[in-house]
């Protein structure tokens, strides 16, 4: 019979997981100018509406073609199949509508779990573009990109039946790769499409609203608790392993972050801690159900250190990530898949003295970072050479939020033909 706890517990961690998109929402609104506000954070409500569509329409169908008995499958198994009894969930829907299923929870929970994953991934890359990108060419973006890199990939990690990665040992419990390698690396080829933004130069660009980032921090940690425990599929101990590690990596990230600010700049910030949590929340995410905390604890304070440092680069390398996608997500995504090779419980070099949990973890990582790279490249190139990317520099310089949205953030008065009236 069907396990109606392990169906509560799926769909609220996937709840929890969809929950996380309004709050990076907030955490990349905080951090951009006010007059690109609007921008910021329509960018992510529009992952949320496209994805949302075509993960029922097909993306399903791509991601977990080959997930069950008598699946009609076509393509390349391992890489990219589909699963034309998917499509439009038609396959899902009657077993959804069966009396008796005897299954941990229904596919249909599996399917809204899993479609959370792929808003928030596509979400996550909106960062790198900020202050710039025009929101019809980032929504033909992330349509296409999704199509042909995410729903792959996610094949690869999260179909445990014919995945690439998953056959080749890989460890990646909740989505380093799928999700945070493959978002940093398509955040890296847009910035690097795209161009640097007006002015850009080291301190040149503030967050406006840093109340905003702390809020959007707060979110994404509480969502990411279904992000990672949820992925377990079940409230067992291998969930409250993942739980506990998502509390304690991205707590001593923090500690690690505000560290390395108080050494290099003599202060540390509301920013800094807010960036620490999502760096040691984006390490532990592969990691959280093969580490023990202690080990967990040690992966999270050396991602805050690394990941701060990692923001800087973009200075010295002369591209222009705008909210450190590149920094937090790919850095810290690809740091906690390397991780592993070293730390996994049993099959990690302290534990069976081989290297090669490693290199299934580095080859993982690479596959990931170079495919996603080179596609999100591609598409981006292409959209700015026909329709354009990126909005006019005087639309930029004047905050974009009026040019593309036609709205304000922040609108303190209102212009009236009365003559204003002096409150005593």
């Amino acid at each position: 019979m069907l396990d109606q706890g392990n169906t509560a517990f799926v769909l609220i961690m996937a709840a929890l997981v969809l929950f996380m998109t309004p709050g990076l929402a907030f955490f990349y609104g905080g951090l951009v100018k006010a007059k690109s506000v609007i921008s910021m954070m329509m960018m992510s409500f529009g992952a949320i509406a496209l994805v949302g569509v075509l993960w029922v329409l097909y993306g399903y169908a791509i991601a977990f073609a080959n997930h069950g008995e008598g699946t009609n499958v076509a393509g390349i198994v391992g890489f990219f199949s589909i699963d034309w009894n998917q499509i439009g969930l038609g396959q899902a829907f009657e077993e959804a509508k069966a009396s008796t299923i005897n299954a941990a929870y229904p596919s249909m929970a599996f399917v809204g779990f899993q479609a959370t994953f792929a808003i928030i991934t596509v979400a996550l890359i909106s960062g790198a573009i900020a202050d710039r990108a025009k929101f019809g060419a980032w929504m033909i973006f992330a349509g296409v990109w999704v199509t042909v890199v995410y729903f792959p990939v996610a094949s690869w990690v999260f179909n445990l039946t014919s995945g690439m990665f998953a056959t080749w040992g890989v460890i990646d419990f909740a989505g380093g790769t799928a999700v945070h390698i493959n978002a940093g690396a398509a955040g890296l080829a847009l910035a690097l499409v795209l161009g640097k933004r007006v002015g850009f130069a080291k301190g040149a660009h503030k967050p406006h609203n840093p109340p905003f980032v702390l809020l959007g921090a707060a979110i994404l940690w509480f969502g990411w608790f279904g992000f990672n425990a949820g992925s377990e599929g079940a409230a067992d101990g291998i969930a409250s392993l993942a739980w506990v590690n998502t509390l304690a990596a991205p707590a001593a990230a923090i500690l690690g972050w505000l560290l390395i600010e108080k050494i290099k700049d003599g202060k540390a910030t509301s920013v800094g801690a807010a960036s620490g949590a999502v760096a040691g929340l984006v390490a532990i995410t592969p990691a959280c159900a093969a580490l023990t905390p202690g080990w967990g604890i040690l992966l999270g304070f050396l991602a805050g250190v690394v990941c701060c440092f990692a923001i800087d680069w973009k200075y010295r390398l002369g591209f222009d990530d705008s909210l450190d996608v590149v920094g937090v997500h790919l850095v810290g995504g690809v740091f906690g898949t390397l991780y592993l090779g070293f730390f996994a419980d049993t099959t990690g070099l302290i534990y069976s003295g081989s290297f090669a949990q490693l290199g299934k973890q580095a080859v993982a990582a690479g596959v990931v970072l170079v495919y996603s790279f080179v596609l999100a490249f591609v598409i981006g190139f292409a959209i700015e050479k026909t329709i354009g990317f990126r909005v006019k520099t005087e639309d930029e310089v004047a905050g974009i939020d009026t040019a593309v949205h036609g709205e304000e953030g922040y609108v303190l008065y209102e212009e009236r033909d009365e003559t204003p009236v002096s409150v005593r």
